[in-house]
């Protein structure tokens, strides 16, 4: 049976949303391969929906990477870093001022990560780019080739006996003054590489939003982001909560809804994650304590699905010739499980965001055939 929820959110106030912080502009344009991804149309997407158009920003292939997440990861690891040696960003930053504070340091660091997937390859490859070892934290049952895609960029990849909050408590546990944690999630304590996380996905959003403004693509009327932790999801309420959409989505798993279930109780509430789901990159048991406001004010609604909807969202943008991992399908699968409690109509203008490209290759050709 095809499940879904609709959660309308008792606490929503966009005027409430912090607009926040972003990385330098200065910053990404230094990495290898960095260019801005596309915004693409979907018409098989909308057909179905209802609406006039969807439209996707694809982050599939962002610097020959399936995510978004080096964005966050690479600005986190430079502040991060920085921190660790005592010292402030340049007037410029850049990759090469991150290099040189290394070497001059003679410190031998090492950098850590707890993931799901996608955040934790970023991290990896930020430490190949800066010629550090790394060291990755995965859930038991994390699929082989999200694993082979982490050991790719050469760390070392270890298994926790547990779930996505396992490891982060693993992870925790691993810091000292030469394991630098560079986590995407917060807790007491464990505040500022999270935030830097947050302010790297800006770029992205900044993307979008000169895209609009510039008039290649149209104003928004609903905007739909897929939440796990929350850091993502507080980037695009930031970006969008003083615009003219008039809905904001945040879309979960209803295996991990832990954002829905905090909205109804008014504070953060951990949920349990026992249960599978291919949305492997949303299976997130707890709210970040850093994304937890722009979340809770910034979303009209919250809508939970199952794994079949993540499922047809993906064979949709398929069909529109866009390859999709299944978290990064999971904000359309909110708006096509909850289309009519949600009013779409022919004047919206949907946006969402692909996230990721087919990380589980082999569940992917399963989904495309079936």
């Amino acid at each position: 049976m095809v499940t879904s929820r609709l959660v309308r959110n008792p606490h929503v106030s966009r005027a409430a949303v912090v607009a926040g912080s972003a990385a330098d502009p200065a910053f990404h344009v230094t990495l290898p391969g960095f260019a801005a991804t596309p915004v693409r149309s979907a018409p098989t997407a909308a057909a179905r929906l209802g609406v006039g158009r969807v439209l996707v920003k694809d982050e599939s292939a962002r610097m020959d990477m399936p995510s978004f997440k080096i964005l966050g990861a690479s600005w986190a690891c430079y502040r991060g870093i920085l921190a660790v040696l005592g010292r402030e960003p340049g007037s410029e930053p850049s990759l090469a001022e991150l290099h040189d504070a290394l070497e001059a340091s003679g410190r031998d660091l090492v950098l850590v990560a707890a993931t799901d997937g996608n955040h934790g390859r970023a991290v990896a490859r930020m430490a190949r780019i800066l010629g550090l070892p790394a060291i990755v934290l995965v859930p038991v049952g994390t699929v082989a080739g999200r694993i082979e895609g982490i050991a790719s960029e050469g760390a070392e990849v270890r298994v926790v006996d547990g779930t996505y909050d396992d490891t982060i408590a693993a992870s925790a546990e691993l810091a000292d003054e030469r394991h630098v944690v560079i986590d995407d999630t917060s807790w007491e304590g464990y505040h500022d590489v999270p935030g830097w996380v947050i302010d790297g996905y800006a770029t992205m959003l900044a993307e979008v939003v000169e895209a609009i403004e510039a008039g290649e693509i149209p104003e928004p009327t609903a905007v739909a982001g897929q939440i796990g932790v929350g850091a993502l999801s507080a980037a695009i309420a930031r970006a969008f909560a003083r615009r003219p959409a008039r809905l904001l989505v945040g879309v979960e798993p209803t295996e991990a809804a832990c954002m829905a279930e905090s909205a109804l109780a008014g504070r953060p509430v951990t949920v349990p994650t026992e249960g599978r789901t291919c949305m492997a990159g949303l299976n997130c048991g707890t709210p970040s304590e850093i994304a937890f406001g722009s979340n809770l004010h910034g979303y009209d609604v919250f809508v939970t699905v199952d794994d079949a909807w993540a499922e047809e969202a993906v064979r949709l943008l398929h069909a529109d010739g866009i390859d999709a991992g299944e978290s990064g399908a999971a904000g359309l699968a909110g708006l096509l499980a909850e289309r009519v409690g949600l009013g779409l109509g022919p004047d919206d203008v949907v946006l969402v965001f692909l996230t990721e490209g087919p990380t589980d290759p082999e569940n992917f050709r399963r989904i495309i055939s079936g």
